[in-house]
């Protein structure tokens, strides 16, 4: 499996990947257009695009476009992220010039009705009442917020009410004009499909476009606070944070090791100590995430307000704890996770496709899956054991939610990880 690029002369990037064998195909657009791009004032408006991309063009009602998919068994979806913002389908191998027939027009020819905004603004309302409501899903945007305040990057990707509530069609037009360019564009497909017929098409479809040059992107700074919500909830949501390196610096490998052997399974330290030796919790873990100019790792556990104390307690004993006993066994491990986990995914089109983008987003080109294997190969011992020190001193914040009167607070678990 091999990939192929090509860029036309407006900047508008193409990347293909045949999988022989496969019938079916993953096609789809990324625009780097996400919660980052926006103004304050704009704050949620790239996640309202997308919701607004299905509501209808010139060419096709709403239903439309559902059924055109639909009819010959695929699906469609989009997703809104702070870097990008992604329109893509699944289809049969015949039907990938269709779904993306269908999927640039959403993105380039949506109406902006001003009925459909009210019935959408709606729908977003919704959804950011159904997030406050799911303690263990409104923490981690609680905790972004204090990790980056007073910024963009810091800011939720569905934007608050009062913003949500004001945006009108001038507003939707202003920003994808600035953002929606073919120099901001990705097309990835993978699977079943046909290079030299996606590059005819879109050249046909986006050849004409104009760019509109390099955003203005603010850079992320990890600064660090507490946000404490009191809650009459059954447990304590509990979620910390710790600047971490961007996806561009070799020592991203090392904190996706790093926060395996922590948290990323039944093995790791913080379920065994926590979870099952202790019992003070049903669910712990650690994650690594990686932007372009930034990057977090992040502890999250739900427990009672009587527990909330010594499960914080015994959390920060093993991150410090790491920098002195992390063995060899618990590396290769979260390495054998690490990597078992990025191939296992890479045999979805869906997830090629992503991968191809995000990465062509990132290097300009796509590196082969073997290059970010034996990066994670060469993460040793010692180099997790040092970046587990380097933590104990590392920006951080936390964010508490539920009956949390009596928990630690973040200059606690500072003094904690210090001593």
């Amino acid at each position: 499996m091999t990939q192929r690029l090509h860029t036309l002369p407006n900047g508008f990037r193409i990347v293909t990947e045949a999988m022989p064998g496969l019938q079916s195909a993953s096609v789809g657009l990324w625009v780097e257009a996400g919660g980052r791009h926006e103004t304050p004032e704009q704050n949620g408006i790239a996640h309202f695009l997308e919701h607004m991309a299905f509501k209808g063009t010139r060419r096709r009602s709403a239903l439309r476009i559902a059924e055109e998919i639909e009819d010959v068994g695929g699906y469609i979806n989009a997703y809104t992220s702070r870097e990008m913002t992604a329109y893509y389908a699944r289809v049969l191998s015949g039907d990938v010039l269709m779904a993306l027939d269908v999927i640039a027009d959403i993105v380039l020819n949506p109406l902006f009705r001003k009925a459909d905004i009210e019935t959408e603004r709606h729908v977003i309302l919704q959804e950011i009442g159904q997030a406050l409501d799911t303690p263990d899903d409104i923490i981690f945007d609680w905790l972004h917020e204090v990790s980056y305040p007073d910024q963009p990057f810091g800011r939720t990707i569905l934007g608050p009410e009062e913003r949500v509530s004001a945006f009108r069609k001038a507003d939707f037009e202003g920003f994808t004009g600035a953002h929606y360019g073919p120099d901001h564009m990705i097309l990835s497909a993978a699977g079943g499909v046909d290079h030299d017929a996606i590059v005819a098409a879109a050249e046909r479809i986006f050849g004409a476009l104009k760019p509109v040059g390099a955003p203005k992107v603010e850079p992320a700074r990890f600064v660090g606070d507490e946000r404490r919500e009191v809650k009459d909830l059954e447990q304590v949501h509990f979620a910390l944070s710790f600047e971490a390196p961007g996806y561009r610096d070799d020592r991203v490998y090392t904190a996706q090791v790093y926060a395996t052997a922590m948290g990323g399974g039944m093995s790791s330290r913080l379920f065994q100590k926590i979870r099952e030796d202790r019992g003070l919790c049903y669910s712990i873990y650690a994650q690594s995430a990686a932007y372009e100019d930034t990057g977090q790792i992040t502890v999250y556990a739900g427990t009672s307000e009587s527990e909330i104390g010594e499960l914080t307690r015994l959390t920060v004993d093993e991150l410090k704890r790491a920098a002195e006993d992390m063995t060899e066994a618990e590396v290769a491990r979260a390495r054998a996770q690490l990597k078992a986990g990025m191939l296992m995914g890479l045999e979805s089109p869906s997830s090629r496709a992503e991968r191809n983008a995000r990465l062509l987003s990132i290097w300009g080109r796509v590196p082969d899956v073997a290059e970010a294997v034996a990066k994670i190969e060469a993460v040793d011992t010692a180099a997790v054991r040092d970046y587990a020190a380097g933590l104990t001193t590392a920006r951080s914040a936390l964010a508490i939610y539920g009956p949390v009167s009596g928990a630690p607070g973040i200059e606690e678990v500072r003094k904690g990880l210090a001593a």
